[in-house]
């Protein structure tokens, strides 16, 4: 029996990943770009009279293109009263938290993908807010020829005031286009250009389940979706794509001396 014997030994996994962005360059950024887009949509408040004019071409024009009413969605969320809080809810508080994890687990995560995502979102969002200062418009809930239930004032919970007009918090004529899509769609496609696996697929259900939340709920006209969709396949054309993903590399076997 020869003196030696060989042993293998499988190396640990490489990564591609580049390193992390500073986290408190990153939490300053996103911070300041979302105090910049809050303040953007307090300047743009107001403008009801167009704002309507708006909601009413809006509403013309889905009709022209043959499009569902809105008021089909809503038939279906109001069948039960379990339904319409959930709907509600979700709209009030899925939003951000679902966004700012999906950018905290690529930041910790995959890295690479995190860079790209946040750039994304900063262009659909900037892009977002010249729309409402160019185009303000009304709501569905708001359309008196669209028949719909205001179902967070009806049934709650709701994030916005009783008066449009004054409203401090949020601007209440900025429908077009949905961020709560925009966003949405976004988490998605991030997570499914960032895992791996048979069922990434499912993250699209979040955008799905937002897009029939926002119309079930009156918030918005189909077409503020379609507005959102077009404009984020802008920014992610613009926006470099992850040069790397953190897969790891096939081990390597090294052989090792017994």
């Amino acid at each position: 029996m020869a003196a030696g014997t060989a042993g293998i030994r499988h190396a640990e996994p490489e990564t591609t990943d580049p390193p992390r962005p500073p986290l408190v360059r990153e939490l300053v950024l996103v911070t300041a770009l979302f105090l910049v887009y809050k303040l953007g949509r307090s300047v743009a408040n107001g403008h009801e009279a167009l704002a309507f004019g708006n909601a009413d071409r809006v509403w013309d024009l889905e009709r022209a293109l043959h499009l569902p009413g809105e008021g089909r969605v809503q038939h279906l969320v109001l069948d039960g009263a379990a339904l319409v809080h959930a709907a509600n809810a979700y709209y009030a508080w899925v939003h951000f938290p679902a966004t700012a994890a999906f950018l905290g687990w690529l930041y910790w995560r995959r890295p690479g993908h995190y860079v790209w995502a946040r750039r994304a979102l900063a262009l659909l969002t900037a892009a977002a807010l010249a729309l409402h200062l160019l185009v303000p418009l009304a709501p569905p809930r708001m359309l008196a020829e669209a028949g719909l239930v205001d179902t967070a004032r009806v049934y709650g919970p709701s994030v916005y005031g009783a008066t449009p007009a004054t409203d401090g918090m949020a601007n209440q004529f900025a429908a077009m286009p949905s961020l709560h899509f925009g966003w949405a769609l976004m988490v998605a496609v991030g997570l499914i250009a960032a895992t791996r696996g048979r069922w990434r697929a499912l993250w699209l259900l979040h955008p799905l389940v937002t897009l029939l939340v926002i119309v079930g709920t009156a918030n918005h006209y189909w077409l503020d979706a379609v507005v959102a969709t077009a404009l984020l396949g802008a920014a992610l054309a613009l926006v470099r794509r992850p040069v790397a993903a953190r897969w790891p590399a096939p081990p390597r076997i090294r052989a090792v001396a017994g």
